[in-house]
């Protein structure tokens, strides 16, 4: 593993040890690589709008706006090779919040975000990226390249790291 140096002025080396034990990180070091991780998620994504992703979209909608539902699900239908699933539940008698799952190229899922946000009754969305190595998108579930099989669940194997529990929110 590569080591660095950074220098830090006082305040902002505080607040960086607040936001690491306020998000739960042990040290530093695994803070800054998962922030340099997400900065050069984030430049890819920008450069390659033909990168592979995956992404959850939500937003919420007025289930009673005029055809809303029906122009979402045709959406969604017309994208099939984008829309992995998608799940709704009822917010209150007129609204509903709607989480879908994608998964293509990076310029494909956010078009497809970007048209269902701006549907007429849709009141807020927002999608999150995460950009994937190319051969994690494949055209059919589970497709392989060559035959494979799957070892037997944690037969062999070494025991999974516990994960580390999570804050309470304050």
């Amino acid at each position: 593993m590569d080591r660095f140096t950074i220098s830090l002025d006082e305040p902002l080396a505080k607040a960086f040890d607040e936001w690491i034990a306020g998000r739960g990180y042990a040290n530093r070091s695994e803070a800054v690589r998962d922030l340099l991780r997400a900065e050069l998620a984030r430049t890819r994504q920008a450069a390659q709008p033909a990168a592979p992703c995956v992404a959850c979209l939500s937003y919420v909608f007025n289930h009673h706006e005029r055809e809303l539902t029906e122009r979402i699900t045709q959406r969604q239908h017309a994208h099939h090779e984008l829309t992995v699933a998608a799940q709704h539940v009822h917010l209150d008698h007129d609204h509903r919040l709607e989480t879908v799952i994608l998964k293509g190229s990076t310029a494909a899922v956010q078009r497809f975000a970007d048209a269902v946000c701006a549907e007429r009754g849709v009141h807020q969305g927002s999608v999150h990226l995460i950009s994937l190595p190319a051969p994690a998108v494949a055209p059919a579930a589970h497709a392989q390249a060559q035959a494979h099989r799957h070892a037997p669940a944690a037969r062999g194997r070494a025991p999974a790291k516990k994960p580390r529990p999570l804050k309470p929110a304050r």
